[in-house]
């Protein structure tokens, strides 16, 4: 914490890496939940596959809302509105009874979990501007959240399957404690970098005509597709396929989950001895390497391997990206806001995608259709790698002159 200077800036990092760690829990929790909602409820893979994007479809909503209307109301008021969303959208899956009101709920999540991703990445990103380490500690804690959360349901539902419900009564409290914490949580009036630093105001909408905004957030796109089509169909595909039990299955969401926490901290560790575009390269080969590997697997050590390998790899992708953007993040007021809403389409549309998929062919060619998303995304981050090199080669011509 040495590059923080002020008491309230610390407490800052403290409060938001402590908020995006329960976010984990709440947010990532639908995965583990779909295979017992899915059976209590009586759901076809289309309505299954449909309330997963809705999570998607109210992360992004508010992704890009909450960044507007933090210019209305304020970023605190604006954080406290739409992380309220957490604790009732619990309480509607505990109380609600009908499908719909079911798949209001799962929009709910994601309109917390977007705004909380906002808000912490913008923190974040003005407390370090363009310091990966930093973003990918953040990034660690949310899947601290997102490990603890299928070992606890396991332990719960190892006697009775029907004890998932419990599961939704703490995931309420969670809430409650993650608007606690955010409404203590120090934040400035809302005044700018520039602003307070003299600089003079860019153009909002500069970003349009940055190539560095098209790499960055396609290279998201791609990444929260695969992203959110392993996490939200993971456990019913080993489930439905029979190619592990389901106490295994639920496990396997903690083992992808702890391998991207130990990814993040590793990424977190060397952003600062090596080249992040070549970090981020390493893991673009990875999960394409290991999301095959994992497909092919018929067995539980492959299986096991393959989880673990492409957790490991897909963990640093986004914060990585991320940090390349600080400058332009700091320089044009709106580019975060549309990065994340235009990139948080990948993971709406993926779940969808592989539930018709599952429904019409079977959840085999479902999860099999990830590994397109996984080719396109190593694309990106290759033409992203040629992209800063150029954009180096030049500013080292620049200064030779």
């Amino acid at each position: 914490m040495g590059y923080l200077k002020t008491a309230d800036e610390k407490k800052q990092l403290c409060f938001v890496y402590l908020t995006f760690m329960l976010n984990g829990m709440l947010a990532l929790s639908i995965g583990s939940f779909l295979p017992f909602i899915r059976e209590s409820r009586g759901l076809n893979y289309a309505f299954a596959g449909m309330i997963v994007s809705l999570h998607s479809v109210g992360n992004l909503v508010s992704g890009f809302a909450a960044g507007a209307l933090s210019a209305l109301i304020g970023r605190k008021k604006s954080i406290l509105l739409f992380n309220a969303c957490f604790a009732l959208s619990y309480i509607l899956i505990i109380a609600g009874g009908n499908n719909w009101v079911l798949a209001l709920a799962f929009f709910m999540t994601g309109l917390a979990r977007g705004a909380s991703s906002n808000f912490g990445n913008y923190t974040i990103n003005n407390l370090a501007p363009g310091r990966a380490g930093f973003l990918n500690v953040l990034h660690a804690m949310f899947s601290v959240g997102a490990f603890l959360f299928p070992i606890f349901l396991m332990a719960l539902t190892r006697s009775d399957a029907g004890n998932w419900i419990y599961a939704c009564y703490f995931l309420v409290f969670a809430g409650i404690v993650s608007w606690t914490l955010y409404f203590l949580t120090p934040v400035e009036s809302g005044k700018t970098v520039k602003e307070k630093t003299g600089q003079k105001a860019d153009n909002a909408w500069g970003f349009f005509r940055e190539p560095l905004f098209y790499l960055c957030t396609l290279t998201m796109f791609f990444y929260l597709c695969a992203e959110q089509g392993v996490i939200g169909w993971m456990i019913t595909y080993f489930v439905d396929t029979g190619l592990l039990s389901d106490s295994l299955s639920q496990l396997m969401a903690s083992v992808l989950w702890v391998m991207m926490l130990a990814g993040r901290l590793t990424t977190a560790g060397l952003s600062k001895r090596m080249k992040k575009e070549r970090l981020l390269l390493a893991m673009g080969i990875g999960i394409v390497c290991f999301f095959f590997g994992l497909l092919i697997s018929g067995s539980t050590v492959p299986i096991v391997l393959g989880i673990m390998g492409f957790g490991y790899s897909m963990a640093g992708i986004y914060p990585t990206t991320v940090s390349f953007c600080g400058g332009m993040i700091q320089k044009y007021s709106m580019a975060w806001s549309f990065m994340l809403t235009i990139a948080s389409f990948g993971s709406i549309l993926m779940p969808m995608i592989i539930g018709r998929i599952a429904e019409q062919a079977g959840i085999v060619y479902g999860m099999s259709s990830v590994v397109v998303v996984v080719l396109i995304d190593l694309a990106l981050i290759i033409a992203l790698n040629i992209y800063m090199k150029k954009q180096e080669d030049r500013r080292d011509e620049n200064g030779k002159k």
